[in-house]
């Protein structure tokens, strides 16, 4: 078993999702967007998965089948294991591969402080991150809710 940490951004959960608690068996997409933190490193052989937007490539690891969000293609064959890091996100749009599932161990939400910016538009102040425990994912969340952080444990 491993225990991964996961984002489910609020607006794909507004959007497309259903609400979970802890103790849940979810089953998810997930993509691996480069630099987000918490960062979980993945490596494990890469292959490409046909869809109708040209496929995706995805790298499967330790249970987990994670899209490569920087591969939106198919790419020529690496030797060996590919190895990336970045923020394991739930992605309910786009192309589709296989699901993760797992359960659902603990969810955080994630509240940052916004203040105007360009246009504007609202975006988060740099280092006032931080999370609320919580027992369920709320469906909908406020203007300075950004998503959940779920720890999700996956059978090997």
């Amino acid at each position: 078993m491993g225990l991964w940490r996961v984002f489910y951004a609020g607006w794909q959960m507004e959007c497309c999702g259903t609400p979970f608690s802890v103790g849940d068996e979810v089953s998810w997409q997930l993509l691996l967007v480069p630099g987000g933190e918490p960062a979980s490193a993945i490596t494990g052989p890469a292959e490409h998965v046909a869809g109708a937007d040209h496929g995706i490539r995805v790298v499967q690891d330790a249970g987990l089948t994670v899209a490569l969000s920087e591969d939106p293609g198919p790419a020529p064959a690496e030797p060996g294991p590919v190895r990336r890091s970045g923020l394991l996100a739930v992605e309910t749009h786009g192309g589709r591969w296989p699901e993760v599932t797992g359960r659902v161990r603990s969810i955080h939400v994630v509240v940052e402080d916004l203040a105007r910016g360009a246009r504007g538009t609202r975006e988060p102040v740099p280092g006032s991150r931080a999370l609320r425990e919580a027992d369920r994912c709320p469906k909908w969340f406020r203007d300075e809710e950004g998503g959940v952080l779920v720890g999700l444990e996956v059978p090997s």
